[in-house]
Protein backbone atom coordinates (compact mmCIF):
# COMPACT_ATOMS: atom_id res chain seq x y z
CA UNK A 1 0.00 0.00 0.00
CA UNK A 2 1.63 2.99 -1.27
CA UNK A 3 2.13 6.36 1.54
CA UNK A 4 0.08 9.04 1.30
CA UNK A 5 2.98 11.80 -0.40
CA UNK A 6 3.23 14.65 2.21
CA UNK A 7 2.06 18.34 1.47
CA UNK A 8 4.69 20.57 -0.10
CA UNK A 9 4.55 23.82 1.73
CA UNK A 10 5.56 27.24 1.66
CA UNK A 11 6.51 29.08 4.17
CA UNK A 12 5.69 33.24 3.91
CA UNK A 13 7.53 35.58 6.37
CA UNK A 14 7.40 39.80 6.34
CA UNK A 15 8.54 42.34 9.37
CA UNK A 16 7.04 45.97 8.81
CA UNK A 17 8.72 49.00 10.14
CA UNK A 18 7.03 49.54 13.60
CA UNK A 19 10.24 48.85 15.56
CA UNK A 20 10.81 45.44 14.26
CA UNK A 21 14.03 43.88 13.19
CA UNK A 22 15.00 42.23 10.64
CA UNK A 23 15.78 39.19 13.22
CA UNK A 24 11.58 38.91 13.68
CA UNK A 25 11.62 37.11 9.96
CA UNK A 26 14.37 34.35 11.33
CA UNK A 27 11.47 33.49 14.16
CA UNK A 28 8.69 33.43 12.27
CA UNK A 29 10.46 30.99 9.85
CA UNK A 30 11.55 29.21 12.97
CA UNK A 31 7.96 28.63 14.09
CA UNK A 32 6.12 27.97 10.96
CA UNK A 33 9.12 24.64 10.31
CA UNK A 34 8.13 23.47 13.87
CA UNK A 35 4.25 23.79 12.29
CA UNK A 36 5.31 21.73 9.41
CA UNK A 37 7.68 19.23 11.28
CA UNK A 38 4.38 18.51 13.38
CA UNK A 39 2.13 18.32 10.94
CA UNK A 40 4.33 15.96 8.33
CA UNK A 41 4.44 18.88 5.53
CA UNK A 42 7.62 19.35 3.52
CA UNK A 43 9.00 22.30 3.37
CA UNK A 44 9.93 23.41 -0.58
CA UNK A 45 10.09 27.10 -0.78
CA UNK A 46 11.05 30.50 1.62
CA UNK A 47 9.54 33.63 0.74
CA UNK A 48 9.88 37.10 2.50
CA UNK A 49 9.73 40.28 2.95
CA UNK A 50 11.49 43.57 4.70
CA UNK A 51 10.61 46.66 5.58
CA UNK A 52 7.31 46.47 4.07
CA UNK A 53 3.79 46.74 5.40
CA UNK A 54 1.08 44.43 5.10
CA UNK A 55 -1.84 46.85 3.33
CA UNK A 56 1.00 46.70 0.04
CA UNK A 57 -0.16 43.58 -1.87
CA UNK A 58 2.74 44.61 -4.56
CA UNK A 59 5.43 42.88 -1.77
CA UNK A 60 8.15 41.15 -4.32
CA UNK A 61 8.39 38.14 -1.99
CA UNK A 62 4.00 37.73 -1.44
CA UNK A 63 3.97 38.40 -5.57
CA UNK A 64 6.63 35.12 -5.78
CA UNK A 65 4.30 33.16 -3.47
CA UNK A 66 0.97 33.76 -5.26
CA UNK A 67 2.82 32.43 -8.46
CA UNK A 68 4.03 29.51 -7.10
CA UNK A 69 0.78 28.83 -6.06
CA UNK A 70 -0.60 29.19 -9.13
CA UNK A 71 1.92 27.45 -10.54
CA UNK A 72 1.08 24.05 -8.79
CA UNK A 73 4.73 24.32 -7.26
CA UNK A 74 3.08 24.25 -3.38
CA UNK A 75 -0.21 22.55 -2.11
CA UNK A 76 -0.26 24.73 1.53
CA UNK A 77 0.94 28.08 2.36
CA UNK A 78 2.27 28.60 6.15
CA UNK A 79 2.69 31.80 7.90
CA UNK A 80 2.48 33.03 11.85
CA UNK A 81 -0.67 34.93 11.35
CA UNK A 82 -2.66 36.19 9.11
CA UNK A 83 -1.52 40.04 8.93
CA UNK A 84 1.98 38.72 8.70
CA UNK A 85 -0.08 37.79 4.42
CA UNK A 86 -2.37 41.54 4.76
CA UNK A 87 -3.53 43.48 6.91
CA UNK A 88 -5.81 44.52 4.46
CA UNK A 89 -9.52 43.21 4.62
CA UNK A 90 -9.93 43.26 0.82
CA UNK A 91 -6.80 41.78 -0.12
CA UNK A 92 -7.02 39.04 2.49
CA UNK A 93 -10.53 37.85 1.06
CA UNK A 94 -9.25 37.66 -2.74
CA UNK A 95 -6.21 35.51 -1.31
CA UNK A 96 -8.46 32.97 0.28
CA UNK A 97 -11.05 33.02 -2.65
CA UNK A 98 -7.30 32.61 -5.01
CA UNK A 99 -5.95 29.76 -3.64
CA UNK A 100 -9.43 28.00 -2.98
CA UNK A 101 -9.19 28.06 -6.82
CA UNK A 102 -6.15 26.49 -6.83
CA UNK A 103 -6.62 24.18 -4.06
CA UNK A 104 -3.89 25.85 -1.89
CA UNK A 105 -4.59 25.82 1.34
CA UNK A 106 -3.80 28.86 4.14
CA UNK A 107 -2.47 27.97 7.95
CA UNK A 108 -1.33 29.52 10.30
CA UNK A 109 -0.04 29.05 13.89
CA UNK A 110 -2.47 31.39 15.42
CA UNK A 111 -5.50 30.59 13.58
CA UNK A 112 -4.86 27.31 12.28
CA UNK A 113 -6.56 26.60 8.85
CA UNK A 114 -8.35 29.74 7.64
CA UNK A 115 -11.70 30.27 6.42
CA UNK A 116 -13.64 32.51 5.31
CA UNK A 117 -15.01 33.49 9.03
CA UNK A 118 -11.56 33.79 10.34
CA UNK A 119 -10.50 36.12 7.12
CA UNK A 120 -13.17 38.33 7.61
CA UNK A 121 -13.12 38.19 11.30
CA UNK A 122 -8.88 38.75 11.11
CA UNK A 123 -9.40 41.12 8.73
CA UNK A 124 -11.68 43.56 10.10
CA UNK A 125 -9.61 43.61 13.43
CA UNK A 126 -6.15 43.89 11.34
CA UNK A 127 -8.13 47.01 9.86
CA UNK A 128 -9.04 48.08 12.74
CA UNK A 129 -5.79 48.13 14.43
CA UNK A 130 -3.85 49.95 11.91
CA UNK A 131 -6.93 53.17 12.17
CA UNK A 132 -6.52 53.22 15.90
CA UNK A 133 -2.77 52.84 15.34
CA UNK A 134 -2.35 55.58 12.81
CA UNK A 135 -4.73 57.74 15.04
CA UNK A 136 -2.42 57.51 18.24
CA UNK A 137 0.33 58.44 15.82
CA UNK A 138 -1.24 61.20 14.27
CA UNK A 139 -1.87 62.85 17.86
CA UNK A 140 1.39 61.81 19.60
CA UNK A 141 2.94 64.02 16.12
CA UNK A 142 0.69 66.84 16.90
CA UNK A 143 1.75 67.37 20.73
CA UNK A 144 5.38 66.78 19.78
CA UNK A 145 4.75 69.59 16.81
CA UNK A 146 2.68 71.86 19.77
CA UNK A 147 6.17 71.63 21.84
CA UNK A 148 8.00 72.49 18.20
CA UNK A 149 9.56 69.02 18.19
CA UNK A 150 10.12 67.52 15.09
CA UNK A 151 7.43 65.36 13.62
CA UNK A 152 9.20 63.18 11.29
CA UNK A 153 12.77 63.39 9.61
CA UNK A 154 14.88 65.90 9.84
CA UNK A 155 15.81 68.33 7.07
CA UNK A 156 18.67 69.59 5.59
CA UNK A 157 20.03 72.69 7.98
CA UNK A 158 19.54 70.59 11.09
CA UNK A 159 20.62 67.95 12.94
CA UNK A 160 19.42 65.72 16.07
CA UNK A 161 19.87 67.56 19.45
CA UNK A 162 20.43 64.76 22.16
CA UNK A 163 19.77 65.71 25.90
CA UNK A 164 19.99 63.90 29.22
CA UNK A 165 16.31 63.91 30.75
CA UNK A 166 16.24 64.17 34.46
CA UNK A 167 14.92 60.30 34.33
CA UNK A 168 18.21 58.88 32.71
CA UNK A 169 16.69 59.11 29.23
CA UNK A 170 17.16 60.66 25.72
CA UNK A 171 14.97 63.38 24.47
CA UNK A 172 13.70 62.73 21.26
CA UNK A 173 12.36 65.15 18.61
CA UNK A 174 15.11 68.01 18.92
CA UNK A 175 16.67 69.63 16.54
CA UNK A 176 19.19 72.09 16.30
CA UNK A 177 21.23 74.44 13.67
CA UNK A 178 24.17 72.67 12.00
CA UNK A 179 26.21 75.82 10.62
CA UNK A 180 27.78 74.57 7.54
CA UNK A 181 24.67 73.66 6.10
CA UNK A 182 23.06 76.55 7.13
CA UNK A 183 25.46 78.78 5.48
CA UNK A 184 24.50 76.68 2.25
CA UNK A 185 21.39 77.45 2.76
CA UNK A 186 21.55 81.57 3.07
CA UNK A 187 23.89 81.02 0.06
CA UNK A 188 20.77 79.44 -1.95
CA UNK A 189 18.96 81.84 -1.11
CA UNK A 190 21.01 85.16 -1.77
CA UNK A 191 21.91 83.17 -5.19
CA UNK A 192 18.25 82.89 -5.99
CA UNK A 193 17.43 86.18 -4.93
CA UNK A 194 19.90 87.61 -6.93
CA UNK A 195 18.70 86.15 -10.41
CA UNK A 196 20.52 82.87 -10.29
CA UNK A 197 18.44 79.64 -11.49
CA UNK A 198 17.56 76.84 -9.55
CA UNK A 199 19.67 75.23 -12.46
CA UNK A 200 22.43 77.00 -11.93
CA UNK A 201 23.27 77.11 -8.10
CA UNK A 202 22.73 73.07 -8.02
CA UNK A 203 25.66 73.12 -11.01
CA UNK A 204 28.18 75.43 -8.62
CA UNK A 205 27.12 73.38 -5.68
CA UNK A 206 27.97 70.05 -7.03
CA UNK A 207 31.11 71.30 -8.94
CA UNK A 208 32.56 72.49 -5.64
CA UNK A 209 31.96 69.44 -3.91
CA UNK A 210 29.36 70.78 -1.46
CA UNK A 211 27.45 67.63 -0.27
CA UNK A 212 23.30 67.81 -0.51
CA UNK A 213 20.86 65.98 1.60
CA UNK A 214 21.12 62.39 2.18
CA UNK A 215 18.28 61.55 4.72
CA UNK A 216 15.19 60.14 2.34
CA UNK A 217 15.50 59.39 -0.70
CA UNK A 218 18.58 62.06 -1.04
CA UNK A 219 21.50 60.81 -2.77
CA UNK A 220 23.99 63.95 -1.41
CA UNK A 221 24.11 65.17 -5.23
CA UNK A 222 22.02 68.85 -5.51
CA UNK A 223 19.47 68.67 -8.25
CA UNK A 224 17.30 71.76 -9.25
CA UNK A 225 14.42 70.13 -7.95
CA UNK A 226 15.58 69.88 -4.80
CA UNK A 227 16.13 73.42 -4.45
CA UNK A 228 12.97 74.62 -5.80
CA UNK A 229 10.68 72.00 -5.25
CA UNK A 230 7.08 72.72 -4.78
CA UNK A 231 5.89 76.02 -3.54
CA UNK A 232 2.49 75.30 -2.82
CA UNK A 233 3.08 72.17 -0.92
CA UNK A 234 6.22 73.44 0.72
CA UNK A 235 8.45 71.37 -0.45
CA UNK A 236 12.16 72.49 -1.74
CA UNK A 237 15.01 74.25 0.24
CA UNK A 238 13.36 77.69 -1.29
CA UNK A 239 10.16 76.38 0.46
CA UNK A 240 10.93 75.58 3.66
CA UNK A 241 9.51 77.85 5.93
CA UNK A 242 11.37 76.48 8.97
CA UNK A 243 14.22 78.43 7.82
CA UNK A 244 12.48 81.22 8.89
CA UNK A 245 11.27 79.87 12.25
CA UNK A 246 7.78 78.65 11.40
CA UNK A 247 7.05 74.89 11.77
CA UNK A 248 4.01 74.19 9.55
CA UNK A 249 2.71 70.51 9.73
CA UNK A 250 -0.48 68.74 8.52
CA UNK A 251 0.22 70.45 5.27
CA UNK A 252 0.00 67.19 3.27
CA UNK A 253 -1.74 63.68 3.60
CA UNK A 254 -0.46 60.37 2.36
CA UNK A 255 -2.16 57.69 1.33
CA UNK A 256 -1.60 54.51 -0.84
CA UNK A 257 -3.12 54.17 -4.39
CA UNK A 258 -5.12 50.41 -4.25
CA UNK A 259 -3.94 49.50 -7.42
CA UNK A 260 -0.56 50.57 -7.90
CA UNK A 261 0.67 50.66 -4.11
CA UNK A 262 2.47 53.64 -4.19
CA UNK A 263 2.44 56.04 -1.45
CA UNK A 264 0.62 59.49 -2.75
CA UNK A 265 0.56 63.12 -0.58
CA UNK A 266 -2.39 65.26 -0.96
CA UNK A 267 -2.90 68.85 -0.34
CA UNK A 268 -4.62 69.90 2.78
CA UNK A 269 -6.68 72.96 3.09
CA UNK A 270 -4.79 75.69 4.91
CA UNK A 271 -6.85 75.77 8.02
CA UNK A 272 -5.80 72.36 8.84
CA UNK A 273 -2.03 73.25 8.70
CA UNK A 274 -0.81 73.42 11.85
CA UNK A 275 2.07 76.11 12.32
CA UNK A 276 4.11 76.67 15.47
CA UNK A 277 6.69 79.41 15.72
CA UNK A 278 10.47 77.85 16.79
CA UNK A 279 12.58 81.19 16.17
CA UNK A 280 15.50 79.02 17.72
CA UNK A 281 15.62 77.23 14.74
CA UNK A 282 15.74 80.67 12.13
CA UNK A 283 18.24 80.71 9.83
CA UNK A 284 17.31 83.14 7.15
CA UNK A 285 15.84 87.02 8.05
CA UNK A 286 12.99 88.18 6.54
CA UNK A 287 14.43 90.00 3.90
CA UNK A 288 15.74 87.35 2.17
CA UNK A 289 13.36 85.41 2.29
CA UNK A 290 10.48 87.90 1.02
CA UNK A 291 13.11 88.59 -1.74
CA UNK A 292 12.91 84.55 -2.79
CA UNK A 293 9.21 84.79 -2.50
CA UNK A 294 9.06 88.12 -5.19
CA UNK A 295 11.39 86.45 -7.57
CA UNK A 296 9.20 83.20 -7.01
CA UNK A 297 6.27 84.70 -8.27
CA UNK A 298 7.60 86.80 -11.00
CA UNK A 299 8.96 83.52 -12.66
CA UNK A 300 5.47 82.49 -12.35
CA UNK A 301 4.32 85.35 -13.57
CA UNK A 302 7.07 84.96 -16.66
CA UNK A 303 5.67 81.23 -17.20
CA UNK A 304 2.18 82.05 -17.51
CA UNK A 305 1.57 85.38 -18.16
CA UNK A 306 -2.24 85.20 -18.60
CA UNK A 307 -2.53 83.88 -15.29
CA UNK A 308 -4.59 81.29 -16.79
CA UNK A 309 -5.06 78.18 -14.31
CA UNK A 310 -6.43 75.83 -16.89
CA UNK A 311 -2.36 76.80 -18.83
CA UNK A 312 0.13 74.45 -17.95
CA UNK A 313 3.23 76.90 -17.17
CA UNK A 314 6.24 76.79 -19.08
CA UNK A 315 9.51 76.94 -17.91
CA UNK A 316 10.92 78.75 -21.59
CA UNK A 317 9.05 81.76 -20.48
CA UNK A 318 11.04 82.06 -17.28
CA UNK A 319 14.14 82.48 -19.33
CA UNK A 320 16.39 85.75 -18.74
CA UNK A 321 16.77 88.15 -20.55
CA UNK A 322 19.94 87.75 -23.07
CA UNK A 323 20.94 91.56 -23.47
CA UNK A 324 20.38 94.23 -21.35
CA UNK A 325 16.98 95.79 -23.39
CA UNK A 326 15.86 92.16 -24.20
CA UNK A 327 11.69 92.11 -23.82
CA UNK A 328 10.94 96.04 -22.88
CA UNK A 329 10.97 96.76 -27.04
CA UNK A 330 7.48 97.15 -27.86
CA UNK A 331 6.79 98.49 -31.66
CA UNK A 332 4.39 101.79 -31.53
CA UNK A 333 2.56 101.14 -33.99
CA UNK A 334 1.25 97.09 -33.10
CA UNK A 335 2.30 96.96 -29.73
CA UNK A 336 3.95 93.57 -30.43
CA UNK A 337 7.58 92.70 -29.07
CA UNK A 338 10.77 93.87 -30.82
CA UNK A 339 12.83 90.39 -31.31
CA UNK A 340 15.92 89.43 -33.00
CA UNK A 341 15.01 88.87 -36.46
CA UNK A 342 18.88 87.87 -37.10
CA UNK A 343 21.94 87.81 -34.61
CA UNK A 344 22.02 91.63 -34.51
CA UNK A 345 18.76 93.61 -35.57
CA UNK A 346 15.58 93.96 -33.97
CA UNK A 347 12.19 94.16 -35.65
CA UNK A 348 8.71 94.17 -34.83
CA UNK A 349 7.79 90.37 -34.25
CA UNK A 350 3.73 91.35 -35.46
CA UNK A 351 4.86 92.31 -38.53
CA UNK A 352 6.91 89.70 -39.15
CA UNK A 353 4.89 86.37 -37.52
CA UNK A 354 1.10 87.97 -38.60
CA UNK A 355 1.25 89.65 -41.73
CA UNK A 356 0.63 93.06 -43.02
CA UNK A 357 -3.45 93.00 -41.91
CA UNK A 358 -1.56 93.48 -37.91
CA UNK A 359 1.16 95.45 -38.44
CA UNK A 360 2.84 97.06 -41.24
CA UNK A 361 6.14 98.58 -39.48
CA UNK A 362 8.72 96.29 -41.13
CA UNK A 363 12.31 98.45 -40.18
CA UNK A 364 14.25 97.19 -38.11
CA UNK A 365 17.17 98.65 -35.87
CA UNK A 366 20.68 97.27 -34.81
CA UNK A 367 20.50 95.79 -31.02
CA UNK A 368 24.29 97.80 -30.46
CA UNK A 369 22.32 101.01 -31.69
CA UNK A 370 19.45 100.70 -29.77
CA UNK A 371 21.53 100.18 -26.26
CA UNK A 372 23.79 103.47 -27.26
CA UNK A 373 21.42 105.53 -27.36
CA UNK A 374 19.38 104.71 -24.40
CA UNK A 375 22.64 104.67 -22.11
CA UNK A 376 23.97 107.88 -24.11
CA UNK A 377 20.89 109.54 -23.52
CA UNK A 378 21.01 107.99 -19.72
CA UNK A 379 24.56 109.46 -19.38
CA UNK A 380 23.47 112.71 -20.62
CA UNK A 381 20.60 113.50 -18.45
CA UNK A 382 22.69 112.06 -15.20
CA UNK A 383 25.49 114.48 -15.89
CA UNK A 384 23.75 117.12 -15.93
CA UNK A 385 24.93 119.93 -13.01
CA UNK A 386 21.52 119.72 -11.10
CA UNK A 387 22.15 116.10 -10.45
CA UNK A 388 25.90 116.20 -9.43
CA UNK A 389 24.64 118.79 -6.95
CA UNK A 390 21.72 115.98 -5.58
CA UNK A 391 24.32 113.21 -5.71
CA UNK A 392 26.54 114.98 -3.79
CA UNK A 393 23.42 116.15 -0.80
CA UNK A 394 22.03 112.69 -0.70
CA UNK A 395 25.95 111.85 0.41
CA UNK A 396 26.04 114.30 2.42
CA UNK A 397 22.87 113.52 4.54
CA UNK A 398 24.32 109.49 4.39
CA UNK A 399 27.23 110.41 6.11
CA UNK A 400 25.69 112.59 8.69
CA UNK A 401 22.83 109.73 9.57
CA UNK A 402 25.80 107.27 10.07
CA UNK A 403 28.00 109.97 12.04
CA UNK A 404 24.85 110.71 14.15
CA UNK A 405 24.47 107.09 15.27
CA UNK A 406 27.69 107.13 16.29
CA UNK A 407 27.94 110.58 18.12
CA UNK A 408 24.75 109.29 19.87
CA UNK A 409 26.77 106.48 21.69
CA UNK A 410 29.55 108.11 22.27
CA UNK A 411 27.78 111.01 23.92
CA UNK A 412 25.43 108.11 26.19
CA UNK A 413 29.18 106.78 27.22
CA UNK A 414 30.57 110.08 28.03
CA UNK A 415 27.85 110.81 30.65
CA UNK A 416 27.68 107.57 32.39
CA UNK A 417 31.25 108.15 32.42
CA UNK A 418 30.81 111.30 34.31
CA UNK A 419 28.37 109.38 36.51
CA UNK A 420 30.90 106.63 37.56
CA UNK A 421 33.01 109.29 38.35
CA UNK A 422 30.96 111.11 41.01
CA UNK A 423 30.18 108.30 42.71
CA UNK A 424 34.18 106.73 43.22
CA UNK A 425 34.12 110.37 44.39
CA UNK A 426 31.57 109.85 46.97
CA UNK A 427 33.25 106.47 48.33
CA UNK A 428 36.85 108.29 48.17
CA UNK A 429 35.18 110.53 50.42
CA UNK A 430 33.46 108.71 53.12
CA UNK A 431 36.77 107.11 53.41
CA UNK A 432 38.54 110.21 54.35
CA UNK A 433 35.45 111.20 57.25
CA UNK A 434 35.88 107.73 58.77
CA UNK A 435 32.82 106.09 57.06
CA UNK A 436 34.75 103.02 55.48
CA UNK A 437 32.78 100.04 55.74
CA UNK A 438 33.74 96.57 53.75
CA UNK A 439 30.52 97.06 51.50
CA UNK A 440 32.63 100.11 50.08
CA UNK A 441 35.44 97.89 48.62
CA UNK A 442 33.13 95.71 46.38
CA UNK A 443 31.16 98.66 45.17
CA UNK A 444 34.31 100.72 44.84
CA UNK A 445 35.35 97.47 42.54
CA UNK A 446 32.30 97.62 40.45
CA UNK A 447 32.54 101.27 39.91
CA UNK A 448 35.52 101.31 38.62
CA UNK A 449 35.41 97.90 36.37
CA UNK A 450 32.52 100.13 34.92
CA UNK A 451 34.60 103.41 34.43
CA UNK A 452 36.80 100.75 32.53
CA UNK A 453 34.33 99.56 30.29
CA UNK A 454 32.98 102.97 29.29
CA UNK A 455 36.45 104.57 28.56
CA UNK A 456 36.72 101.53 26.27
CA UNK A 457 33.92 101.99 24.47
CA UNK A 458 34.72 106.22 24.39
CA UNK A 459 38.03 105.32 22.50
CA UNK A 460 36.95 102.83 20.04
CA UNK A 461 34.07 105.34 19.32
CA UNK A 462 35.81 108.79 18.01
CA UNK A 463 34.19 111.78 17.56
CA UNK A 464 32.98 111.45 13.83
CA UNK A 465 35.05 113.58 11.58
CA UNK A 466 33.82 116.94 10.08
CA UNK A 467 32.28 115.80 6.45
CA UNK A 468 34.35 117.65 3.33
CA UNK A 469 33.77 116.45 0.19
CA UNK A 470 36.74 115.31 -1.55
CA UNK A 471 37.32 117.37 -4.42
CA UNK A 472 37.79 114.23 -6.71
CA UNK A 473 34.08 113.15 -5.75
CA UNK A 474 32.53 115.09 -8.67
CA UNK A 475 35.20 113.94 -11.19
CA UNK A 476 34.38 109.98 -9.77
CA UNK A 477 31.07 110.35 -10.59
CA UNK A 478 31.22 111.70 -13.77
CA UNK A 479 33.74 108.33 -14.64
CA UNK A 480 31.30 106.43 -13.31
CA UNK A 481 28.34 107.39 -15.45
CA UNK A 482 30.61 108.06 -18.56
CA UNK A 483 31.62 104.13 -18.48
CA UNK A 484 27.76 103.28 -17.82
CA UNK A 485 27.75 100.90 -20.78
CA UNK A 486 30.69 98.73 -19.25
CA UNK A 487 29.30 99.09 -16.31
CA UNK A 488 26.45 97.36 -17.21
CA UNK A 489 27.39 94.51 -19.31
CA UNK A 490 30.13 93.62 -16.48
CA UNK A 491 29.93 90.07 -16.07
CA UNK A 492 30.19 90.28 -12.01
CA UNK A 493 27.72 92.79 -12.27
CA UNK A 494 25.37 92.79 -15.62
CA UNK A 495 22.69 90.11 -13.80
CA UNK A 496 22.09 92.63 -11.00
CA UNK A 497 22.34 95.52 -13.30
CA UNK A 498 19.57 94.08 -16.04
CA UNK A 499 17.48 93.59 -12.98
CA UNK A 500 17.55 97.21 -11.56
CA UNK A 501 17.21 98.76 -15.18
CA UNK A 502 14.15 96.90 -15.82
CA UNK A 503 12.81 97.96 -12.52
CA UNK A 504 13.18 101.58 -13.89
CA UNK A 505 12.23 101.04 -17.46
CA UNK A 506 8.86 99.71 -18.49
CA UNK A 507 9.38 99.36 -22.01
CA UNK A 508 11.40 101.26 -25.01
CA UNK A 509 8.52 102.04 -27.64
CA UNK A 510 9.85 101.97 -31.26
CA UNK A 511 8.78 104.60 -33.51
CA UNK A 512 9.81 104.17 -37.49
CA UNK A 513 10.88 107.13 -38.60
CA UNK A 514 12.83 107.18 -41.35
CA UNK A 515 14.39 110.21 -41.08
CA UNK A 516 16.10 109.19 -37.61
CA UNK A 517 18.73 107.55 -36.69
CA UNK A 518 18.69 103.63 -37.31
CA UNK A 519 15.27 104.60 -38.79
CA UNK A 520 13.51 104.86 -35.23
CA UNK A 521 12.37 107.02 -32.28
CA UNK A 522 12.93 105.64 -29.20
CA UNK A 523 10.34 106.65 -26.27
CA UNK A 524 11.49 105.53 -22.47
CA UNK A 525 8.61 104.40 -20.22
CA UNK A 526 8.94 104.14 -16.82
CA UNK A 527 10.31 105.60 -13.25
CA UNK A 528 13.36 106.14 -14.98
CA UNK A 529 11.87 108.80 -16.96
CA UNK A 530 11.34 110.68 -13.31
CA UNK A 531 14.86 110.44 -12.66
CA UNK A 532 16.21 111.94 -15.75
CA UNK A 533 14.41 114.55 -15.57
CA UNK A 534 15.99 115.96 -12.62
CA UNK A 535 18.27 116.74 -15.04
CA UNK A 536 16.76 118.66 -17.85
CA UNK A 537 13.57 120.96 -18.45
CA UNK A 538 10.68 120.09 -17.85
CA UNK A 539 9.36 116.99 -19.63
CA UNK A 540 6.23 117.01 -22.14
CA UNK A 541 4.64 113.62 -22.92
CA UNK A 542 3.55 113.38 -26.79
CA UNK A 543 -0.01 113.14 -26.39
CA UNK A 544 -0.38 110.07 -28.38
CA UNK A 545 1.88 107.82 -25.79
CA UNK A 546 0.76 110.15 -22.14
CA UNK A 547 0.02 107.60 -19.46
CA UNK A 548 -1.13 108.85 -16.26
CA UNK A 549 1.48 108.14 -13.56
CA UNK A 550 4.48 107.83 -15.39
CA UNK A 551 7.30 110.33 -17.42
CA UNK A 552 7.78 109.38 -20.89
CA UNK A 553 10.93 110.57 -22.86
CA UNK A 554 11.76 110.47 -26.44
CA UNK A 555 15.29 109.93 -27.65
CA UNK A 556 15.85 110.79 -30.60
CA UNK A 557 18.37 112.39 -33.09
CA UNK A 558 20.60 114.83 -31.37
CA UNK A 559 18.32 114.59 -27.69
CA UNK A 560 17.11 118.09 -27.89
CA UNK A 561 16.75 119.15 -24.60
CA UNK A 562 13.72 121.33 -26.20
CA UNK A 563 11.81 118.90 -27.15
CA UNK A 564 12.63 116.41 -23.77
CA UNK A 565 14.74 114.02 -25.79
CA UNK A 566 17.31 112.38 -24.43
Amino acid sequence: MNATPSLRAAIYARYSTDKQKDTSVEDQIRLCRRMCEQNGWQVTEVFTDHALSGKNALRPGYQRLIRAAECGQIDIIVAESQNRLSRDMADSATLLKRMSYFGVRLHTAAENELDDMKVGVSGLVSTMFLRDLAQKTRRGLEGRVARGKSAGGICYGYRVKREILPDGTLSTGDREIEPEESAVIQRIFQDYADGLSARTIAAALNSEGVPGPQSGKGTGVWNPSTISGNIKRGTGILNNELYIGRLVWNRLTYDTNPDTGKRLSRLNPPDDWKIEEVPQLRILDDQLWHAVKTRQGEVRQAMNPAGVLTERPRLERARRPTYLLSGLLRCACCGASYTLINKTRYGCAGARNKGAAVCTNRATIGREEVEDRVLSGLKQRLLAPDLLAQFAEEYRKAFNEAAAGACQERQKAEASLKKVDGKIAGILKAIEDGMYHASLKAKMTELEEEKARLKALIKESPEPPALRLHSSLSQRYREMVEDLARSLNAPEVKREAMAELRALISQVRMVPDADAPGGHQLELVGELAGIMALGGLESKKPPLFAEAGSETMVAGAGFEPATFRL
